[in-house]
């Protein structure tokens, strides 16, 4: 087997595989890259934030917050000289950063100047600033910029632009900005974190505080907006968020004297009314149950992400290289596709039910895996692509599910040309219709075969032979499913069909009937193409009987067939063997059953092997009411010959010939059989070998003649012996002169009619000849 063969049976061994995985990987990725993807992929990371196990609070910062208690007693902006008292208290505790985040930019109330002064005898100190007049300026959220307090130097100034999802949460962080005309300023979370790593002795994670920039599309974003340093904050979840205490508790000196001691102090507000709020990962809810972080605690996370990434290894949130995205993408698409693929070999024998929770718990467990991997991983700071990997799984095995539903169509649509679509949505879409066993029904069973085909194939090659029966094969499948017939089995050139099972319907005797015939009918197409395919034409023969039967489903698990058993079905190809090319022969059973709109050519008394009794068989030409369908009468095209034609035959019982050899004549002739006169009474049904030697045209010199010596098999239809009238004629008539005319008053002739059953090619071509003249 060369490679390509094998490479061209692997992918049809893996096809479903082939098509499924690529597919639904393409469509996630591509998804993923044009940004559809993007709020589901936010979404789970939120979930995955908010589903971690608690961590403790970072003792390193304290929240001073200006609450709505706070606003009713001092008044709302609080005035320079309270926020200079404060300030004053909160630097006496000597902590190792002080953020503002309150707009100081201009002075408000009385103590202004006592205000500057700290400002500038602080130089722990960090201010706040935000604008919009940044590169990607749509950072700012707020419709006026925050100027930074004048007294301050602009190394002890912060911005705390934070940018925002487009579904309103933060996720992102800001190390740095670039303003428009080129200058980079520090972010307020990232100064205040460096003044408090000023105090340490040594950061054994300095890499931390430089992490790779945010690019554009990493992660599960698409086309955002990350001007500026930025990076995805690795939010902590701690039950009782960062200490905080109220700005009264630290004015009226109501906090430990050391509680602000080499810590970060960021003093902002956490009044709901005052506004100053976001949506994080770890907020939940929806509409006014939503609930909300006050941007000093967002800060808070901010410095928390840096401290805890450069002092405590706590790692950050990092994403991987597209092509390692699209490989994971794919890799579950595989899983998801290999999964329902391997299922189609499943061979389902008891404990359908078990093996379905089987089935149903093995996707669960994949996909129980995958949330697993992507919820751990997050645990150790890398965000992998859920959802579209999800998809993939899922999207996999929905395709190959397709793709085998489509199969499993194509085959009962295979099935279907050979069932009707009642039959097929009896056996599959019910739950007995594939149960082995059976009952026992009255059926109407049709069987037809080829006459001489054995022969014929005996002389061609298989080739041809296999072509004749495509043919054959074709044009009455279709001829039984017009009637609904059910083929149960193609035997080599026979057909075994059921009606009645496993449909019964009232009508099965008249529609087997009907069908036989419009079979033979179509006999002519099937000659016809043969014809032209330069193939020899054939004849079939149907035999049909009615009885009781036992029809079901029989076998084993692994093949099984749906079929009828019962000695019937043999009967019935008792009957059929007694049929010549053409003719189609109907049990007495069968008859009873349509006798009232059955044509026939008269009946006959057989004695079937295997029966006890004989039995009577009718020849059918037709059958009227709705159906309205006849055949040709084959005795009407009989021609007298000029002259009687001498032959010799042989009897042929079970297929083994004679050796006593008879005389006789032919008179009249058809392309289809023959009438001669013999003086042995030959049984109705009698087989019999003809020879014979004629003289024909040359085809090449059609002056000359040729003489043409072959041998005919053929059936005895039926035979009588001529009256005293007909014999003088036949003298008269047609100048016989064979000793059997000469003897006829002491050896009455018999007047028999045959039907050809294998004709060879040259004594074809004389007959045809023949009876055109």
């Amino acid at each position: 087997m060369t490679i390509r063969s094998q490479l061209k049976n692997i992918l049809w061994k893996w096809r479903g595989i082939a098509i499924a995985a690529p597919t639904i990987s393409i469509l996630a990725i591509g998804l993923r890259i044009i940004g559809v993807l993007e709020p589901l992929e936010l979404a789970m990371l939120d979930q995955f934030f908010r589903w971690r196990s608690p961590e403790p609070e970072d003792n390193r910062i304290v929240i001073i917050g200006i609450d709505e208690a706070d606003v009713r007693q001092y008044a709302w902006p609080i005035d320079d000289a309270l926020l200079t008292q404060l300030l004053d208290k909160v630097r006496k505790q000597k902590p190792r950063a002080i953020g503002l985040d309150l707009a100081r930019d201009k002075p408000v109330g009385a103590g202004y100047s006592q205000l500057e002064a700290l400002f500038k005898s602080t130089p722990n100190l960090v201010g706040a600033t935000k604008t919009a007049d940044l590169v990607d300026s749509n950072f700012a959220i707020a419709s006026s910029n925050i100027n930074p307090p004048p007294a301050l130097p602009p190394e002890q100034i912060g911005a705390i632009n934070l940018p925002v999802d487009t579904d309103g949460r933060v996720r992102r962080g800001l190390l740095a900005l670039r303003s428009s005309d080129g200058k980079v300023s520090p972010s307020f979370s990232l100064q205040l974190s460096l003044l408090y790593l000023d105090g340490e002795k040594t950061v054994p994670f300095e890499q931390a505080l430089n992490p790779p920039r945010l690019r554009t599309n990493d992660g599960g974003y698409s086309h955002a907006d990350v001007g500026g340093h930025q990076f995805i904050v690795n939010y902590r979840r701690s039950l009782n968020g960062f200490q905080t205490v109220r700005m009264a508790d630290v004015l009226e000196g109501k906090i430990a004297p050391d509680l602000l001691r080499d810590r970060v102090v960021m003093i902002g507000v956490t009044a709901v009314s005052l506004r100053d709020w976001f949506f994080t990962p770890l907020d939940s809810g929806i509409g006014s149950t939503r609930i909300f972080t006050s941007g000093i605690e967002v800060h808070a996370q901010l410095v928390s992400h840096i401290l805890s990434s450069s002092l405590d290894g706590r790692s950050g949130i990092h994403t991987w290289e597209k092509p390692w995205e699209w490989l994971w993408i794919f890799g579950w698409s595989l899983t998801g596709s290999l999964l329902i693929w391997q299922w189609r070999n499943v061979k389902v024998k008891e404990r359908e039910f078990q093996l379905l929770m089987l089935r149903s718990l093995s996707v669960l467990a994949l996909g129980g895996s995958l949330f697993a991997a992507c919820f751990i991983a997050l645990g150790y700071g890398w965000w992998l692509p859920f959802v579209p990997a999800m998809i993939g799984f899922l999207g996999g095995g929905a395709i190959v599910t397709s793709y085998l539903a489509i199969t499993a169509a194509q085959i009962r649509a295979y099935f279907s040309r050979y069932l009707t679509d009642a039959v097929v949505k009896s056996l599959l879409e019910t739950p007995e219709g594939l149960k082995f066993g059976g009952d026992r029904r009255k059926v109407t069973i049709l069987m037809c075969d080829l006459r001489g085909f054995s022969t014929i194939s005996e002389k061609m090659p298989p080739e041809k032979v296999v072509e004749i029966l495509n043919v054959f094969l074709g044009t009455m499948t279709e001829a039984i499913a017009t009637y609904q017939g059910t083929i149960d089995e193609f035997i080599g050139d026979a057909i075994l069909v059921l009606f009645g099972a496993p449909i019964h319907r009232e009508d099965d005797a008249a529609r087997a009937v009907a069908s036989a015939i419009a079979m033979q009918l179509a006999m002519r197409s099937v000659n016809a193409q043969l014809t032209q395919l330069g193939l020899p034409e054939i004849a079939m023969g149907i035999g049909i009987n009615t009885g009781e039967v036992v029809a079901g489903n029989i076998g084993s698990h692994s093949r099984a067939k749906y079929a009828v058993v019962g000695n019937h079905v043999n009967l019935t190809a008792r009957i059929e063997s007694y049929t010549v090319g053409g003719q189609i022969l109907i049990s007495e059973t069968t008859y009873n059953e349509i006798q009232a709109i059955v044509k026939t050519n008269g009946s006959m008394e057989v004695e079937p092997k295997g029966v006890s009794h004989p039995i009577l068989i009718y020849d059918i030409c037709g059958i009227g009411g709705i159906y309205n369908l006849e055949l040709p009468s084959i005795n009407d095209s009989l021609q007298i010959l000029p002259k009687p034609i001498a032959i010799t035959y042989r009897i042929l019982e079970e297929k083994h010939l004679g050796t006593e050899i008879f005389e006789g004549e032919i008179r009249r002739l058809s392309p289809y059989g023959a009438e001669i006169l013999a003086k042995e009474d030959l049984p109705v049904l009698t087989n019999i070998k003809l020879h014979l030697q004629v003289s024909a045209p040359d085809q090449l010199n059609p002056s000359q003649t040729v003489v043409i010596e072959g041998e005919i098999y053929a059936k005895v239809l039926k035979h009588h012996q001529p009256n005293q009238a007909i014999s003088d004629n036949l003298d008269l008539e047609n100048n016989l002169t064979i000793s059997a005319i000469s003897q006829q008053r002491s050896h009455p002739i018999k007047q028999i009619y045959l039907h050809f059953t294998t004709v060879p090619n040259d004594l074809n071509a004389w007959i045809n000849w023949q009876t055109s003249k």
